[in-house]
């Protein structure tokens, strides 16, 4: 892989798939001047860790990119893809200003990096993993291939796990409740994105020995079915003026919102179902809980305090929240409520699933990685 960069001053500023060396070298023909029309170029610190996307063609992977190219810490190296070689990503997503060309993922090529996001499907990524790994390279993980600890339930969901020798060295990366051991991984299974909002709702009560019985009705816009089209579920006739309930009673987050929350100490079966809605990004969970005991508004309101009035991307607002509110962020926003007609506890969680969901979370457990703020490059 090339690795073209121009120093000035005391900044990197990269315009093609870059290296801190010295040099002017534009990827595949492009003049400074093309570059500098479709986006500005990549400014980070001089020493800054180099980090590939692998996977950058599909929405997940893109948005990392963007979000790389942006942060001042960090200095995007490459983007490799499965598909759209060659391509420039500002070509496939304008929006995103990644002036990078697509490069096809050579195992052979791998050295130099000190981190990489992987944003494949399951059990493709757990190769790649792997491969970086053993280049010394640290890793987040997009896919599901290390959010469950346990062998079975993997497979009982997923099939068979192309790596489970790595699976005790990864750690899950919701950040709010795995901080410490984020900052020290190897490898980081990012969790998905309505486990996200979901743990983030229950986190208060599950710590509090409150959940008896939960119930999770959530409704994510298109973008979480991923880029490629599909005739049932993303085409346009299908989904506008529609909502969509899938996967009913089989979802594959269920098992790592309860293993998430025995961890916290709640042992139980999460009642999850997804529905699709017609937005582009977008995610709210609606989490009706049975608690253990009578709980009072002003307890439920404490509760959620302690928890997240310290953390920077969790909001606990007054009035129940929407997904607006969050969209191209990396908050998530709560609202809890105790209804004193049936005793049941109410909490909504909005994210965007796409951001908090998937990819800035990731640039968010980078962060915790190499010893930055937490908000680097976020806010």
């Amino acid at each position: 892989m090339a690795d073209p960069t121009v120093a000035t001053g005391g900044v990197g500023v990269s315009v093609g798939a870059a290296r801190g060396g010295v040099g002017s070298h534009v990827r595949g023909g492009d003049t400074p001047l093309e570059v500098s029309k479709r986006g500005s170029a990549q400014r980070f610190q001089p020493g800054s860790p180099r980090v590939l996307v692998a996977g950058a063609t599909g929405f997940a992977g893109a948005l990392a990119a963007h979000l790389l190219w942006r942060h001042p810490r960090f200095e995007l190296a490459a983007i490799t893809g499965r598909s759209d070689v060659g391509s420039r990503l500002d070509e496939l997503y304008p929006r995103y200003r990644v002036p990078l060309r697509v490069q096809e993922l050579d195992l052979d090529e791998l050295d130099g990096f000190d981190a990489a996001v992987v944003a494949y499907p399951h059990a493709a990524a757990a190769p790649t993993v792997g491969a970086l790994l053993d280049r010394g390279t640290r890793v987040i993980d997009l896919s599901a291939d290390f959010r469950l600890s346990e062998l079975p339930t993997y497979e009982h969901w997923y099939g068979t796990h192309p790596r489970p020798d790595l699976l005790e060295r990864a750690v899950y990366g919701l950040t709010e409740l795995h901080r410490e051991q984020i900052a020290a991984a190897a490898i980081v299974a990012n969790p998905g994105c309505y486990p996200t909002a979901s743990l983030l709702a229950l986190a208060p009560l599950a710590r509090a020995g409150l959940l008896a019985d939960v119930v999770v009705d959530a409704k994510q816009g298109i973008s979480g079915a991923g880029r490629t089209a599909s005739l049932d579920t993303t085409h346009l006739s299908y989904t506008a003026e529609n909502i969509i309930p899938y996967k009913v009673a089989a979802h594959r987050h269920t098992p790592e919102i309860e293993e998430q929350l025995s961890l916290l100490g709640a042992d139980l079966r999460v009642q999850f179902q997804a529905h699709l809605v017609p937005l582009d990004q977008g995610e709210m969970a609606s989490c009706y809980v049975t608690p253990t005991r009578t709980v009072s508004a002003e307890e439920l309101s404490e509760l959620f305090a302690a928890a997240y009035d310290d953390e920077p991307f969790v909001e606990v607002i007054d009035a129940p929240p929407g997904v607006r509110e969050v969209r191209d962020t990396n908050f998530c926003r709560l609202f809890a409520a105790a209804d004193a007609h049936t005793g049941k506890l109410l909490v909504f969680s909005a994210i965007d699933n796409l951001w908090k969901g998937t990819s800035s979370q990731a640039v968010q457990n980078l962060n915790l990685m190499f010893g930055l703020p937490e908000t680097e490059g976020l806010l």
